[in-house]
């Protein structure tokens, strides 16, 4: 016979608290999955990224910076800890993805494309909003309370 000691409402709360990391561990690691494998592509310059980006408009040499800092972004992502670089590496994946999807659409290349795009944007917004407390920002503390509404008039 099994005992439960603990009351059901923390029992639904652990639990939710596991999916919830389940969900920001899956869409983390497929982010920083594609930005790993997308930057190592980048900067080998493969065939196929090379005439990609060529087409799209861009140098070839521009896969090597963007590239390296894919593959920095997808170490920043994985790493515990340093929040603020987490931050940075979120946002350069959003605007890699957005960046692209734009590009796709306006030389009209390629757009079954802009699908895979949305799904790795939404991908990186989710692992960002789910993230959890210990992989976030620290909130500033402000005398008297946690956001001031007004700038004092001093």
């Amino acid at each position: 016979m099994d005992i439960i000691t603990e009351s059901p409402a923390v029992v639904s709360r652990d639990g939710y608290r596991r999916v919830r990391t389940a969900r920001y561990w899956l869409a983390t690691v497929v982010v920083a999955g594609e930005l790993g494998l997308g930057g190592i592509w980048d900067i080998a310059r493969i065939p196929f990224v090379r005439d990609l980006a060529v087409h799209l408009g861009y140098p070839s040499y521009f896969l090597v910076l963007l590239g390296s800092w894919k593959v920095l972004g997808a170490v920043a992502l994985l790493i515990p800890r340093h929040a603020l670089l987490k931050e940075w590496a979120y946002a350069g994946a959003f605007f890699t993805y957005t960046g692209a999807i734009v590009s796709h659409l306006t030389t009209g290349y390629d757009r079954g494309e802009v699908v895979l795009l949305a799904i790795f944007t939404a991908a990186t917004v989710l692992s960002w909003a789910l993230r959890p407390a210990s992989r976030r920002l620290a909130e500033p503390r402000w005398p008297g309370s946690a956001w001031p509404s007004q700038p004092s008039a001093r």
